[in-house]
């Protein structure tokens, strides 16, 4: 009986420690935008890459190269134990004459997400729809390499032009494997709801911006008025996100902000 019962709490304990393993393995992996301390990835890019990887983040998404070949950019990450979780790379970068060379850099840092930070502002539907075009093909060309094309939001993308916003004329227009990378902030900003903006594209927010919004220069998440939950709800459901990508851009002191901003995904139990 004593061993039955034994064996019954051993059965039950390894239950209940698998089960946390399986939850832990589900955690979407975190990384930073670059952007978030800019200044000093110009001034000491293997050391802001430490001090990143110190923090606890798991992966950077690039946004500029700061004079780096692909290979020593590779080699910077490799030593801090690193990923590129994706790359903020120029429209230019995209075209189909400049789309092999991207491929062979991206290729090399190990980075499967190319996201293009932003495009001309145009209050023309076609343009956008020919934007989407582009998007489609390069979306095609990418799939043998294993990588994806995406865009990223700005508030001016969710002014209307007619009675529908570029954002949804572009990805209205665009396949389901061209990413919709969200920026919290940049949408509010813009005058819409990025949870609701979100739960009409399931499966497309890939990679999204976490960035705290009317809060304050020195807010971090969960310090403004973004419903948090409902973002990672949304991220952690039909969003089918791969990369938390955080984002702070006005802190007067760069790496502080993005290691306040860690301790406040803890709390949420993001990390």
């Amino acid at each position: 009986m004593k061993r039955n019962a034994l064996g019954l709490a051993g059965a039950t304990i390894g239950f209940g420690l698998s089960d946390v393993a399986r939850a832990a393995e589900k955690k979407i992996p975190v990384g930073v935008q670059l952007y978030s301390v800019r200044e000093q990835c110009k001034t000491d890019l293997p050391g802001t890459l430490a001090a990143v990887s110190k923090i606890g983040y798991k992966g950077v998404e690039f946004a500029g190269y700061h004079g780096r070949s692909a290979k020593e950019l590779r080699q910077l990450l490799d030593e801090n134990g690193l990923v590129a979780c994706g790359t903020h790379t120029p429209f230019e970068t995209i075209q189909p004459e400049n789309l092999n060379k991207t491929i062979e850099v991206n290729e090399t840092i190990g980075n499967k997400f190319l996201i293009v930070p932003s495009m001309k502002e145009t209050s023309s539907a076609q343009e956008w729809k020919d934007r989407a075009k582009l998007f489609n093909d390069t979306a095609d060309k990418l799939k043998a390499h294993g990588m994806a094309v995406g865009y990223h939001a700005h508030a001016q993308d969710f002014q209307k032009i007619g009675d529908v916003s570029a954002w949804d004329i572009f990805f209205g227009n665009t396949r389901p494997q061209v990413i919709m990378q969200m920026d919290t902030s940049n949408c509010r900003d813009g005058g819409a709801d990025p949870v609701e903006v979100m739960h009409k594209y399931p499966g497309r927010v890939r990679t999204i911006h976490i960035k705290a919004n009317g809060g304050g220069p020195e807010a971090v998440i969960g310090e403004d008025k973004i419903d948090w939950k409902e973002v990672f709800a949304f991220c952690e459901g039909p969003g089918k996100t791969d990369w938390y990508v955080l984002e702070h851009e006005t802190s007067k002191d760069p790496i502080d902000a993005i290691r306040r901003s860690y301790a406040a995904l803890k709390k949420f139990g993001k990390v």
